[in-house]
């Protein structure tokens, strides 16, 4: 369906949708009367963001951040780079990370330390995918649509050198592309 660069479909877009939608319903019901800003690590997350934001009922802010342990490698450096900062302060504040991938864990490890000097009234961590196997620190998400193998994912705003994000399902990308 896909080409040769693309192994097989890990996620279907179908699957995804249900589970963003109970996501979605969680956050819903955990904050009932209280508001909450939704934080989107750019890029990868923008598209599980978007989707997401769209299943929360309540009182929702958005802001946007970046930053990145990857740089243009297919591994972390460990070294964690912020590229963009939040536009509002986040003092009192409920506020919920929205990644696309928890992976190593060493960039949101980073991010929520960053944050949590802010003094919000709390953070949590909502992601699409989780790769426990590949964790080197110790950090876990509050809310996760699906717990995946250490595979090489591409696909619903995840990429390779910045392609493949517009797929709608999350695929395992072939090895033949990047030489793992």
């Amino acid at each position: 369906m896909y080409g040769k660069e693309i192994e097989r479909i890990l996620v279907s877009k179908e699957q995804i949708a249900a589970r963003v939608k109970e996501l979605g319903a969680q956050i819903t019901k955990d904050y009932e009367g209280e508001p909450v800003t939704l934080v989107c690590t750019l890029r990868g997350a923008s598209i599980f963001f978007a989707d997401l934001v769209r299943e929360i009922r309540g009182d929702v802010e958005i802001d946007f951040i970046a930053c990145s342990s990857y740089g243009a490698g297919t591994t972390s450096s460990g070294e964690v780079i912020l590229a963009k900062d939040l536009s509002s302060p986040i003092t009192g504040r409920n506020i919920i990370v929205v990644e696309d991938i928890i992976d190593t864990g060493i960039t949101l490890t980073y991010l929520k330390r960053l944050l949590l000097a802010r003094q919000p009234k709390s953070v949590k961590i909502c992601t699409i995918l989780d790769k426990p196997s590949r964790r080197k620190v110790e950090l876990k998400g509050d809310y996760v649509g699906f717990e995946i193998e250490n595979e090489y994912v591409v696909g619903y705003g995840l990429d390779y050198n910045q392609k493949f994000r517009n797929l709608p399902d999350v695929c395992v990308l072939s090895r033949d592309v990047y030489g793992g």
